[in-house]
Protein backbone atom coordinates (compact mmCIF):
# COMPACT_ATOMS: atom_id res chain seq x y z
CA UNK A 1 0.00 0.00 0.00
CA UNK A 2 1.33 3.54 -1.07
CA UNK A 3 -1.10 6.41 0.94
CA UNK A 4 -0.81 9.85 0.18
CA UNK A 5 -2.99 12.55 1.17
CA UNK A 6 -4.04 15.47 -1.53
CA UNK A 7 -6.63 18.38 -0.20
CA UNK A 8 -8.53 20.35 -2.66
CA UNK A 9 -9.66 23.32 -1.82
CA UNK A 10 -12.62 24.99 -3.28
CA UNK A 11 -12.49 28.59 -2.38
CA UNK A 12 -14.22 31.85 -3.63
CA UNK A 13 -12.01 33.71 -5.69
CA UNK A 14 -11.96 37.89 -6.88
CA UNK A 15 -11.43 38.83 -10.17
CA UNK A 16 -10.71 42.29 -8.85
CA UNK A 17 -8.62 42.10 -5.97
CA UNK A 18 -5.59 39.53 -5.26
CA UNK A 19 -7.32 35.93 -3.26
CA UNK A 20 -3.38 35.40 -2.46
CA UNK A 21 -3.86 36.25 1.25
CA UNK A 22 -7.20 33.84 1.15
CA UNK A 23 -5.15 31.10 -0.30
CA UNK A 24 -3.16 31.72 2.13
CA UNK A 25 -5.08 31.62 5.32
CA UNK A 26 -7.10 28.80 4.30
CA UNK A 27 -3.63 26.53 3.73
CA UNK A 28 -3.08 27.68 7.25
CA UNK A 29 -6.78 26.46 8.71
CA UNK A 30 -6.83 23.42 6.43
CA UNK A 31 -3.19 22.42 7.98
CA UNK A 32 -4.23 22.97 11.39
CA UNK A 33 -7.67 20.60 10.85
CA UNK A 34 -6.06 18.07 8.48
CA UNK A 35 -2.22 17.93 9.75
CA UNK A 36 -1.80 14.48 7.64
CA UNK A 37 -2.54 16.53 4.61
CA UNK A 38 0.82 16.25 2.52
CA UNK A 39 -0.25 18.22 -1.06
CA UNK A 40 -2.51 20.67 -1.73
CA UNK A 41 -4.37 21.67 -4.64
CA UNK A 42 -6.18 25.24 -5.45
CA UNK A 43 -7.88 25.62 -8.41
CA UNK A 44 -6.78 27.51 -12.16
CA UNK A 45 -6.10 31.07 -11.56
CA UNK A 46 -7.09 31.06 -7.94
CA UNK A 47 -4.51 33.52 -6.56
CA UNK A 48 -5.46 37.07 -8.99
CA UNK A 49 -8.66 35.61 -10.82
CA UNK A 50 -9.65 35.38 -14.61
CA UNK A 51 -8.43 38.75 -15.89
CA UNK A 52 -4.48 38.37 -17.59
CA UNK A 53 -4.08 42.50 -17.05
CA UNK A 54 -3.03 40.69 -13.22
CA UNK A 55 -0.67 38.78 -15.27
CA UNK A 56 3.05 38.77 -13.33
CA UNK A 57 6.32 38.33 -14.35
CA UNK A 58 8.18 34.78 -13.92
CA UNK A 59 9.77 35.33 -10.77
CA UNK A 60 7.46 37.69 -8.39
CA UNK A 61 6.56 38.28 -5.05
CA UNK A 62 3.96 35.75 -4.84
CA UNK A 63 5.51 32.60 -5.72
CA UNK A 64 8.07 33.67 -3.17
CA UNK A 65 4.77 33.77 -0.36
CA UNK A 66 3.64 30.49 -1.36
CA UNK A 67 7.13 28.66 -1.14
CA UNK A 68 7.71 29.67 2.25
CA UNK A 69 3.85 28.58 2.97
CA UNK A 70 4.69 24.70 1.63
CA UNK A 71 7.85 25.13 3.23
CA UNK A 72 6.52 26.17 6.54
CA UNK A 73 3.69 23.33 6.19
CA UNK A 74 6.09 20.76 4.79
CA UNK A 75 3.67 19.79 2.24
CA UNK A 76 3.18 19.52 -1.56
CA UNK A 77 1.67 23.04 -3.20
CA UNK A 78 -0.07 23.51 -6.36
CA UNK A 79 -1.46 27.17 -5.93
CA UNK A 80 -3.40 26.89 -8.96
CA UNK A 81 -2.27 28.91 -11.59
CA UNK A 82 -2.22 32.34 -12.85
CA UNK A 83 -0.38 33.99 -15.37
CA UNK A 84 2.68 35.02 -16.10
CA UNK A 85 3.97 37.64 -19.04
CA UNK A 86 7.28 36.61 -20.66
CA UNK A 87 9.94 38.30 -21.23
CA UNK A 88 8.93 38.39 -24.88
CA UNK A 89 5.70 40.16 -23.33
CA UNK A 90 3.43 36.08 -24.33
CA UNK A 91 0.64 35.60 -21.40
CA UNK A 92 0.53 32.26 -20.48
CA UNK A 93 -2.13 30.57 -17.74
CA UNK A 94 1.09 28.86 -15.27
CA UNK A 95 1.03 26.23 -12.96
CA UNK A 96 3.96 25.55 -10.53
CA UNK A 97 5.00 22.90 -8.18
CA UNK A 98 6.41 23.87 -5.08
CA UNK A 99 7.95 20.83 -3.30
CA UNK A 100 8.30 20.77 0.72
CA UNK A 101 11.04 22.19 1.11
CA UNK A 102 9.74 25.28 -0.38
CA UNK A 103 11.40 25.03 -3.82
CA UNK A 104 9.68 25.44 -7.63
CA UNK A 105 10.29 21.96 -9.34
CA UNK A 106 7.81 22.35 -12.02
CA UNK A 107 6.30 24.86 -14.14
CA UNK A 108 3.51 24.20 -16.55
CA UNK A 109 1.88 26.48 -19.33
CA UNK A 110 -2.00 25.27 -20.24
CA UNK A 111 -1.76 23.68 -23.58
CA UNK A 112 -4.99 24.61 -24.61
CA UNK A 113 -6.23 28.10 -23.39
CA UNK A 114 -9.81 27.91 -23.83
CA UNK A 115 -10.05 29.32 -27.74
CA UNK A 116 -12.03 31.74 -28.72
CA UNK A 117 -12.89 33.01 -24.76
CA UNK A 118 -8.75 32.97 -23.50
CA UNK A 119 -8.28 35.18 -26.93
CA UNK A 120 -4.66 36.39 -26.35
CA UNK A 121 -3.42 33.38 -24.13
CA UNK A 122 -0.63 31.94 -25.48
CA UNK A 123 -0.23 27.65 -25.87
CA UNK A 124 2.30 26.02 -23.66
CA UNK A 125 3.80 23.00 -25.52
CA UNK A 126 5.51 21.17 -22.73
CA UNK A 127 4.11 18.70 -20.65
CA UNK A 128 4.11 17.79 -16.73
CA UNK A 129 5.30 15.35 -14.79
CA UNK A 130 7.22 14.65 -11.46
CA UNK A 131 7.81 11.83 -8.68
CA UNK A 132 6.47 12.29 -5.00
CA UNK A 133 9.77 10.15 -3.62
CA UNK A 134 8.55 6.70 -2.23
CA UNK A 135 4.68 7.43 -3.39
CA UNK A 136 4.39 7.42 -7.33
CA UNK A 137 4.49 9.68 -10.15
CA UNK A 138 1.91 12.79 -11.04
CA UNK A 139 0.58 14.92 -13.67
CA UNK A 140 -0.64 18.25 -14.05
CA UNK A 141 -3.09 19.28 -16.32
CA UNK A 142 -5.30 22.86 -16.58
CA UNK A 143 -8.95 23.15 -17.15
CA UNK A 144 -9.67 22.25 -21.06
CA UNK A 145 -6.84 20.40 -21.01
CA UNK A 146 -8.69 17.44 -19.88
CA UNK A 147 -11.53 17.57 -23.09
CA UNK A 148 -8.77 16.58 -25.40
CA UNK A 149 -7.67 13.54 -24.01
CA UNK A 150 -4.17 13.58 -25.97
CA UNK A 151 -2.72 15.17 -22.97
CA UNK A 152 -3.92 12.72 -20.32
CA UNK A 153 -1.87 9.89 -22.88
CA UNK A 154 1.23 11.68 -23.06
CA UNK A 155 1.40 12.07 -19.02
CA UNK A 156 -0.13 8.08 -18.61
CA UNK A 157 2.43 6.89 -21.00
CA UNK A 158 4.94 8.59 -18.87
CA UNK A 159 4.12 6.31 -15.83
CA UNK A 160 1.55 9.37 -14.23
CA UNK A 161 -0.90 7.87 -11.48
CA UNK A 162 -2.43 11.03 -10.49
CA UNK A 163 -3.46 13.77 -12.53
CA UNK A 164 -3.74 17.10 -11.22
CA UNK A 165 -6.44 19.06 -12.42
CA UNK A 166 -6.83 22.40 -11.33
CA UNK A 167 -10.10 24.43 -13.50
CA UNK A 168 -11.91 27.53 -13.08
CA UNK A 169 -15.52 26.33 -15.06
CA UNK A 170 -18.68 29.08 -14.27
CA UNK A 171 -20.39 27.96 -17.16
CA UNK A 172 -23.37 25.01 -18.05
CA UNK A 173 -20.96 22.52 -19.23
CA UNK A 174 -19.65 22.11 -15.86
CA UNK A 175 -21.44 18.80 -15.85
CA UNK A 176 -20.16 17.76 -18.82
CA UNK A 177 -16.62 18.34 -18.05
CA UNK A 178 -16.96 16.68 -14.56
CA UNK A 179 -18.29 13.58 -17.24
CA UNK A 180 -14.72 13.63 -18.91
CA UNK A 181 -12.87 13.53 -15.75
CA UNK A 182 -15.08 10.17 -14.55
CA UNK A 183 -13.94 8.73 -18.17
CA UNK A 184 -10.89 10.46 -17.70
CA UNK A 185 -10.05 8.22 -14.72
CA UNK A 186 -11.07 4.87 -16.51
CA UNK A 187 -9.68 5.67 -19.63
CA UNK A 188 -6.21 6.01 -18.54
CA UNK A 189 -6.40 4.16 -14.96
CA UNK A 190 -5.36 6.70 -12.92
CA UNK A 191 -6.76 9.25 -10.32
CA UNK A 192 -8.17 12.81 -11.19
CA UNK A 193 -8.39 15.59 -8.45
CA UNK A 194 -10.68 18.06 -10.55
CA UNK A 195 -10.66 21.44 -8.21
CA UNK A 196 -12.87 24.45 -9.02
CA UNK A 197 -13.39 27.53 -7.72
CA UNK A 198 -16.27 29.86 -6.32
CA UNK A 199 -17.47 33.25 -7.80
CA UNK A 200 -15.07 34.53 -10.69
CA UNK A 201 -13.28 31.52 -9.89
CA UNK A 202 -16.16 28.66 -11.20
CA UNK A 203 -19.14 27.30 -9.84
CA UNK A 204 -17.55 24.61 -8.02
CA UNK A 205 -18.50 21.38 -8.04
CA UNK A 206 -14.61 19.98 -7.46
CA UNK A 207 -14.25 15.96 -7.64
CA UNK A 208 -11.84 13.39 -6.68
CA UNK A 209 -12.66 10.40 -9.22
CA UNK A 210 -10.02 6.97 -8.68
CA UNK A 211 -9.08 4.46 -11.26
CA UNK A 212 -12.37 3.01 -11.80
CA UNK A 213 -14.05 5.99 -12.12
CA UNK A 214 -16.03 5.61 -8.39
CA UNK A 215 -16.67 9.53 -7.20
CA UNK A 216 -14.56 9.66 -3.28
CA UNK A 217 -15.26 13.05 -3.00
CA UNK A 218 -17.94 15.29 -5.12
CA UNK A 219 -18.12 19.29 -3.83
CA UNK A 220 -21.27 21.01 -3.96
CA UNK A 221 -21.34 24.87 -4.54
CA UNK A 222 -19.87 26.34 -1.10
CA UNK A 223 -16.63 26.91 0.13
CA UNK A 224 -15.24 23.91 0.47
CA UNK A 225 -11.40 21.65 1.89
CA UNK A 226 -11.00 17.88 1.76
CA UNK A 227 -8.53 15.64 2.42
CA UNK A 228 -8.63 12.39 0.41
CA UNK A 229 -6.36 9.53 1.25
CA UNK A 230 -5.34 7.55 -1.92
CA UNK A 231 -3.26 4.00 -2.39
CA UNK A 232 -1.56 4.24 -5.57
CA UNK A 233 -0.72 0.16 -5.20
CA UNK A 234 -4.74 -0.08 -6.36
CA UNK A 235 -3.59 2.17 -10.05
CA UNK A 236 -0.61 -0.33 -10.29
CA UNK A 237 -2.54 -3.35 -9.83
CA UNK A 238 -5.57 -2.38 -11.77
CA UNK A 239 -3.15 -1.55 -14.77
CA UNK A 240 -1.59 -5.04 -14.59
CA UNK A 241 -4.71 -6.56 -13.79
CA UNK A 242 -7.33 -4.89 -15.66
CA UNK A 243 -9.95 -2.59 -14.12
CA UNK A 244 -11.93 -4.96 -12.03
CA UNK A 245 -9.81 -7.79 -13.57
CA UNK A 246 -11.45 -6.67 -16.94
CA UNK A 247 -9.72 -4.10 -19.48
CA UNK A 248 -6.21 -3.91 -19.59
CA UNK A 249 -6.49 -0.45 -21.63
CA UNK A 250 -3.27 0.94 -21.21
CA UNK A 251 -1.31 -2.26 -22.23
CA UNK A 252 -3.66 -2.49 -25.02
CA UNK A 253 -2.79 1.00 -26.26
CA UNK A 254 0.74 -0.10 -26.27
CA UNK A 255 -0.10 -3.56 -28.14
CA UNK A 256 -1.98 -1.71 -30.67
CA UNK A 257 -1.77 -2.58 -34.30
CA UNK A 258 -2.62 0.81 -36.04
CA UNK A 259 -0.82 4.66 -35.75
CA UNK A 260 -3.47 7.40 -36.09
CA UNK A 261 -3.01 9.15 -38.91
CA UNK A 262 -5.01 12.28 -38.08
CA UNK A 263 -1.80 13.21 -35.53
CA UNK A 264 0.11 13.83 -38.76
CA UNK A 265 -1.12 17.35 -40.15
CA UNK A 266 0.29 16.60 -43.46
CA UNK A 267 -1.77 13.29 -43.69
CA UNK A 268 -4.97 14.74 -45.54
CA UNK A 269 -7.59 13.08 -43.06
CA UNK A 270 -8.20 15.92 -41.15
CA UNK A 271 -9.84 17.59 -44.19
CA UNK A 272 -12.56 17.53 -42.59
CA UNK A 273 -11.89 19.70 -39.60
CA UNK A 274 -10.67 22.66 -41.76
CA UNK A 275 -13.96 22.80 -42.92
CA UNK A 276 -15.37 23.97 -39.92
CA UNK A 277 -14.59 27.38 -40.33
CA UNK A 278 -12.70 29.94 -37.53
CA UNK A 279 -12.14 29.87 -33.69
CA UNK A 280 -13.85 32.28 -33.33
CA UNK A 281 -16.69 34.00 -30.57
CA UNK A 282 -20.47 33.39 -32.37
CA UNK A 283 -22.63 36.30 -32.46
CA UNK A 284 -26.29 37.04 -32.37
CA UNK A 285 -28.44 35.12 -34.41
CA UNK A 286 -25.83 32.56 -35.84
CA UNK A 287 -26.58 30.10 -37.84
CA UNK A 288 -23.11 28.42 -38.21
CA UNK A 289 -23.24 24.95 -39.17
CA UNK A 290 -26.47 25.14 -40.38
CA UNK A 291 -27.64 25.05 -44.47
CA UNK A 292 -30.65 28.08 -44.83
CA UNK A 293 -32.02 28.03 -48.09
CA UNK A 294 -33.08 31.30 -49.02
CA UNK A 295 -33.79 30.93 -52.31
CA UNK A 296 -37.28 30.44 -54.28
CA UNK A 297 -39.36 32.64 -51.68
CA UNK A 298 -42.44 32.16 -53.47
CA UNK A 299 -42.08 28.41 -53.97
CA UNK A 300 -41.12 28.31 -50.95
CA UNK A 301 -44.67 30.04 -49.17
CA UNK A 302 -46.32 27.70 -51.43
CA UNK A 303 -44.74 24.84 -49.76
CA UNK A 304 -45.38 26.18 -46.55
CA UNK A 305 -49.21 26.44 -47.21
CA UNK A 306 -49.41 23.08 -48.25
CA UNK A 307 -47.37 21.20 -45.42
CA UNK A 308 -50.18 23.45 -43.25
CA UNK A 309 -53.14 21.69 -44.79
CA UNK A 310 -51.33 18.07 -44.54
CA UNK A 311 -52.24 15.77 -42.11
CA UNK A 312 -50.05 15.66 -39.09
CA UNK A 313 -48.06 18.67 -39.85
CA UNK A 314 -47.58 21.80 -38.56
CA UNK A 315 -46.24 25.53 -40.30
CA UNK A 316 -43.44 27.64 -39.58
CA UNK A 317 -41.68 30.00 -40.69
CA UNK A 318 -38.20 29.44 -42.07
CA UNK A 319 -37.25 25.68 -43.18
CA UNK A 320 -33.47 25.46 -41.48
CA UNK A 321 -32.01 21.93 -41.88
CA UNK A 322 -28.50 20.33 -40.77
CA UNK A 323 -26.17 20.60 -43.68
Amino acid sequence: MTPFAIAGVQMYVNALQPNVDGMIHRLDVLMARFPWTQMVLFSELAPFGPLDKFALPEQNETLDRFCAAAKRHKVWLIPGSMFIKNPDGRIFNTSVVINPEGEIIRRYAKMFPFRPYEAGIAAGTEFCVFDVPDVGRFGLSICYDIWFPETTRQLTAQGVEVLLHPVLTGTTDRDAELAIARATAAQFQCYVFDVNGLGAGGLGKSCVVDPSANVLHQSAGQEDMFPIEVDLSVVRRQREAGMKGLGQVLKSFRDREVDFSVYDQASGVDSYLHSLGALEMQQQGSRAGLHVDVSGTEAESKTDASAATAPGTLPFPGHVSNG
